[in-house]
């Protein structure tokens, strides 16, 4: 899969179902980055489970991908589980200081904090872009 179809393909699973579909105009990027930087995509990669895929072999030798409950991972739990995963973090990066990031707060508390932060986000925009219709 390229870049442009997995971008494509979260901005379809992840991305609009929390934004929605509707043309956010350009000059709210910053707050809108601000709220992906510090809430949602914390929230993503350290609470929010994920099923992945494993491979199967059908009788016929047809290889088709299941998602069992027993690989469900957040993205971050699934980085820890891969063979050599401290070769994948960005110099500086250490696993324990990522475990002190997810162990801060529940999930819940995540899903909490990322949705009051959005509430937020959206009230400022429709508020800003109602008084200048």
């Amino acid at each position: 899969m390229g870049c442009n179809a997995l971008a494509e393909s979260k901005n379809a699973s992840v991305i609009r179902k929390h934004l929605g579909y509707d043309h956010i105009p350009g000059h709210w990027a910053e707050p809108l980055n601000h709220f992906h930087r510090e809430h949602f995509n914390p929230y993503i990669n350290f609470h929010r489970p994920c099923l992945f895929p494993v491979p199967h072999t059908d009788h016929r030798g047809k290889v088709k991908k299941r998602y069992p409950y027993d690989a469900m991972y957040t993205p971050y739990d699934k980085l820890k589980s891969l063979p050599n995963a401290d070769t994948f973090l960005k110099p500086g990066f250490t696993f324990e200081n990522l475990d002190a990031i997810a162990l801060a707060i529940s999930d819940n508390e995540a899903a909490k904090q990322m949705n009051e932060a959005k509430r937020q986000l959206f009230k400022t925009i429709f508020e800003q872009d109602c008084k200048a219709v």
